[in-house]
C-alpha cells in the first residue's frame, strides 16, 4: 500500500472535491449543467406522451388576435367570456395565466365622467342619463360581476428587480409571517408584483402567482409552490386552482417527525391540500411532470368560444386555463421537452400531476443521501484502483458506476424521486482517468527525461509538446532560422553602488525573474542563460515556430512595458529606475547542446547571434528602447516600425537596416502614423543631404515627441554636417568601431 499512497491521497482528494459540490459548501456550474441534462433525459424517456383531457388549454392565438383584436381585449368581451364558459359551456374552473392590471376605459366611460362632473353637469337630462347607463359602460365592473361567485382564479407575477414596484393588487397570504420561523427554509423572495384591479381580485374566487423557476441555464424545471413576500407566503397559480376546486382546505406544511427535526433536519418535504400531498423540493419547488411535448393538454382558440363554435361536451367540466400561444404576447418558455413551449401549459402539467400524483419527489434529505453515497463510492475506488491492474481497476469503475446509475433509475420509476447523478458519474469518470493517467503519464520516463533536459529552457507547455513525439526532439546541433533576443539594464554599475548588497539581489532577482516569464510563459521563447545583468533568449528551437520573429518582437515591447510597472515597485522602496535595452535580430544560426567537457548548454551560435548583440548595444546610442534588423522586421506583416539609420557595426563590413517596433497595426495610434510618415520623409531627406528640409522636419517632429532623443540626435547630426560635409558617395550610414 505504500507505494500507492501518493495515488490514495490523490483520489480522496477528488472524492472531497465532488463531495464538497454535491454537500453544497461551493456549486461547481458544470457538474450542475450535467446533473440537468441527465434529469432532462429521465424525463424525456419516461413521460407518458398522452393528452389529459381533464385540462383544456383556452388559448389567445393568432386566430383569436385576428378576429377579436389586440390584446388586452376590452373587459366587457372578457364578461361575456366567462358567462359562456359557465352558462353555456360548463366548465369546472377558470384560470387565468394572465394579468388585468390596468383599469379599462376602452367605453368611453372616463371621458364621460369628466362631462358629467364639469362640461355637462348642466346640461338637461345629461347626467341623468349617463348614469342610467354607466353600469353598462363599466367594463370592470362587468367584468368583475362576471366572476362574483364563480370558481375563478386570477392570476399575478412577482419580480426581485432593483427598485422593484407593486403594481394593482395581489390577494391575501394563504400562510401569515412567523409560520415557517426557526427553519431554514430555501424560499424564492421577491421585492415586488404586478396584480390585478383591487376590484377584480375581491370578485375572484382566488389568485395565485404563475412564476416558474427558472434554472441558471434558462431551463424550466420546477414552479414555486410557496413563495415569500414581505415575510408572509403566497401561493402557486396551480395550487391556487386546485384549492378552489377542493373547496379552500388550508395549506398545510409537511414536515418529517420530530425526532429527525431534532437532529438538525427541519427540511419542508410537501405540503398539503385537503387529500392531496404535493411534493416540494429544498425551494419549496414542485417538479413539473410534463406529460409530452407541447399540446399535451386540448388547446381551444377563444374566438371560437367566443363564436360558440365550440362543441359544449370539448369544455364541460373541464379545468380551463386561459393563456397564449401567440408569440408576440412572449409567454413561450424553454423546458426539457421542448425550446420553445406555452407558459400556460407549464401551469397545465402541474395541475395534471397534482391530480394524478404524479410529481417527482425530490425532497432536502436527499442531499444527505447523495452525500453518503458519494463517501462510499469514492473511498472504496480511491483505495481500490491504486491497488488493481489496469483491467480490474476498469472493472471496478464500470461496476461502480452501474451500481450509482441503477440506483438512480430504481428511485426515479419505483418510488418517484429524484436522486442526482452526474456527481456521481463525474467522480467515478474523474478517479478513474487520473489513477490511468499517473500510471501512464506521469510515472512516464519519456517525460521526465524532456522535463529534465529542455525545462530550464522553455516552458512547460513546450515541453508537454515535445514529451508528445519525443523522437522529434534531441540536443544534437543543427542550423536553424531563428530569432535572437539580447537585453541588457543600463547603468547597472551605478545601480549597484548605490544600492546594498541584499538590496541588489532583490533588484535583479525580481528584473530577470519578471522578464523571463514574459519571454517564456507570455511569448514561448526559449530561454539561453544570464550574462550578469543581461538576458538572452531566442525563438524557433528547439520547437519550430513560424512566428519566431513576431513573438521576439512582441516579447521584447513586452519587456519595455513591463519595466514601467517595475519602476513603480522599485520607486516605493527606493531604488534607482530600471530602463533597459533590447536587441533582436533573425537568421541562420546553429542551435544545440554545445560548450565544452566541464559544462555545456543548449545555445545558439552564429553570425545573426553577434549581430542581435550589437543592436542591443546600440540602442542607448539612438535613444530607443528596442532595435531590430531588417530581416527581423520583414519577417512581420502586422506591426508597424521606424526605420532608425543604416550602420555597420563592428566586424561587419556590409551595412544594415535597423528599426524600432512601434507596436501591432492594430494598436498604433492615428497621430502617431502622422509622426512616423514624416520622420520617413526625413530620413530621406538626410541622405539626400537635404540639410533644410531636415532641421524643419525635425522641428516639427519633436513638436509632436519632445523627449525623442533619435530626434535630437539627428538634429546633432545635421548641425556637424553643416560644420562638416560627408565625404562623396555618402549614402547615409553610420560606422561604429565599438561593440
Amino acid at each position: 500500500m505504500k507505494q500507492h499512497i501518493v495515488r490514495i491521497a490523490l483520489g480522496l482528494a477528488i472524492a472531497l472535491f465532488f463531495l464538497g459540490h454535491a454537500s453544497q459548501l461551493y456549486n461547481i456550474g458544470f457538474i450542475t449543467q450535467v446533473d440537468n441534462i441527465i434529469y432532462d433525459a429521465r424525463l424525456v424517456v419516461t413521460m407518458p406522451r398522452t393528452v389529459d383531457e381533464r385540462i383544456v388549454v383556452l388559448d389567445i392565438d393568432e386566430k383569436s388576435l385576428q378576429e377579436l383584436g389586440h390584446w388586452p381585449w376590452p373587459r366587457d368581451l372578457m364578461a361575456r367570456l366567462i358567462d359562456t364558459l359557465f352558462d353555456k359551456y360548463g366548465i369546472a374552473i377558470l384560470g387565468f395565466d394572465v394579468v388585468f392590471a390596468e383599469a379599462d376605459y376602452s367605453s368611453g366611460i372616463r371621458t364621460l365622467d369628466q362631462f358629467a362632473q364639469k362640461d355637462l353637469k348642466e346640461a338637461p337630462g345629461f347626467v341623468q342619463a349617463f348614469q342610467k347607463m354607466r353600469p353598462q359602460l363599466d367594463y370592470d365592473g362587468l367584468f368583475a360581476k362576471s366572476m362574483k361567485g364563480r370558481p375563478v382564479v386570477l392570476g399575478y407575477y412577482l419580480n426581485a428587480e432593483a427598485g422593484a414596484k407593486r403594481i394593482a393588487a395581489i390577494p391575501d397570504p394563504v400562510l401569515p409571517k412567523g409560520t415557517f420561523t426557526g427553519r431554514n427554509i430555501g424560499f424564492t423572495s421577491w421585492d415586488g408584483y404586478g396584480g390585478n384591479l383591487p376590484e377584480l381580485l375581491k370578485s375572484a374566487a382566488s389568485a395565485g402567482h404563475f412564476n416558474p423557476y427558472t434554472d441558471p441555464d434558462g431551463i424550466v424545471r420546477r414552479v414555486p409552490m410557496l413563495v415569500e413576500f414581505d415575510g408572509a407566503y403566497y401561493e402557486s397559480l396551480s395550487l391556487a386552482m386546485m384549492r378552489t376546486l377542493l373547496g379552500f382546505p388550508k395549506v398545510e406544511p409537511g414536515f418529517p417527525p420530530e425526532r429527525f427535526v431534532h437532529r438538525g433536519y427541519a427540511g419542508l418535504e410537501w405540503i398539503k391540500v385537503g387529500p392531496l400531498e404535493i411534493p416540494v423540493d429544498d425551494t419549496v419547488s414542485a417538479l413539473v411532470p410534463y406529460r409530452g411535448n407541447k399540446f399535451s393538454f386540448p388547446y381551444v382558440s377563444l374566438a371560437d368560444v367566443v363564436a360558440g363554435r365550440v362543441p359544449p361536451e370539448k369544455l364541460k367540466g373541464r379545468i380551463a386555463l386561459v393563456g397564449t400561444t401567440a408569440s408576440g404576447l412572449q409567454d413561450l418558455r424553454s423546458t426539457p421537452v421542448a425550446s420553445v413551449y406555452p407558459g400556460v401549459e407549464v401551469h397545465a402539467n402541474v395541475i395534471s400531476g397534482m391530480l394524478d400524483g404524479s410529481i417527482k419527489k425530490k425532497p432536502p434529505y436527499m442531499l444527505g443521501a447523495e452525500v453518503m453515497l458519494l463517501l462510499l463510492t469514492g473511498a472504496t475506488l480511491a483505495f481500490l484502483v491504486p491497488m488493481l491492474s489496469a483491467l480490474w481497476a476498469s472493472a471496478a469503475a464500470v461496476g461502480a458506476l452501474a451500481a450509482n446509475v441503477g440506483l438512480s433509475i430504481a428511485m426515479w420509476t419505483e418510488v418517484h424521486t429524484v436522486l442526482p447523478l452526474a456527481t456521481a458519474v463525474l467522480m467515478i469518470g474523474t478517479l478513474y482517468t487520473v489513477n490511468m493517467a499517473y500510471g501512464y503519464f506521469v510515472e512516464s520516463r519519456s517525460k521526465r527525461q524532456f522535463t529534465e533536459l529542455f525545462g530550464q529552457y522553455v516552458p512547460p507547455e513546450l515541453v508537454d509538446k515535445m514529451a508528445a513525439d519525443p523522437g522529434k526532439y534531441n540536443m544534437e546541433p543543427r542550423a536553424a532560422e531563428l530569432t535572437i533576443l539580447f537585453s541588457d539594464v543600463r547603468g547597472f554599475t551605478s545601480i549597484s553602488e548605490a544600492l546594498k548588497p541584499e538590496d541588489l539581489r532583490e533588484y535583479i532577482n525580481e528584473y530577470l525573474t519578471t522578464m523571463s516569464q514574459i519571454i517564456r510563459a507570455g511569448h514561448h521563447g526559449t530561454l539561453d542563460k544570464y550574462i550578469g545583468d543581461a538576458i538572452m533568449a531566442f525563438w524557433g528551437a528547439p520547437v519550430d515556430d513560424a512566428q519566431h520573429a513576431r513573438n521576439g518582437v512582441l516579447a521584447g515591447l513586452a519587456m519595455q512595458k513591463e519595466c514601467k510597472a517595475l519602476n513603480e515597485k522599485f520607486a516605493a522602496r527606493g531604488w534607482p529606475k530600471l530602463k533597459i535595452g533590447v536587441g533582436l535580430n533573425s537568421g541562420s544560426v546553429r542551435v544545440g547542446d554545445m560548450g565544452s567537457q566541464i559544462r555545456r548548454a543548449y545555445t545558439v551560435m552564429g553570425d545573426a547571434v553577434n549581430v542581435a548583440s550589437r543592436l542591443e548595444g546600440r540602442t542607448k546610442y539612438y535613444g530607443v528602447g528596442i532595435l531590430v534588423g531588417e530581416a527581423t522586421r520583414n519577417a512581420i506583416k502586422d506591426m508597424l516600425f521606424r526605420e532608425v539609420d543604416r550602420i555597420k557595426v563592428k566586424g561587419k563590413d556590409m551595412a544594415i537596416t535597423i528599426f524600432e517596433p512601434l507596436g501591432l497595426e492594430t494598436e498604433v495610434e492615428r497621430g502617431r502614423l502622422e509622426e512616423l510618415k514624416l520622420w520617413h520623409q526625413t530620413l530621406r531627406a538626410y541622405r539626400a543631404q537635404q540639410w533644410d528640409a531636415v532641421e524643419l522636419n525635425l522641428l516639427n517632429l519633436q513638436r509632436m515627441s519632445p523627449d525623442c532623443e533619435l530626434y535630437q540626435l539627428y538634429g546633432e547630426r545635421v548641425a556637424a554636417f553643416r560644420r562638416t560635409p560627408p565625404p562623396a558617395g555618402w549614402a547615409g550610414v553610420t560606422a561604429f568601431d565599438e561593440k
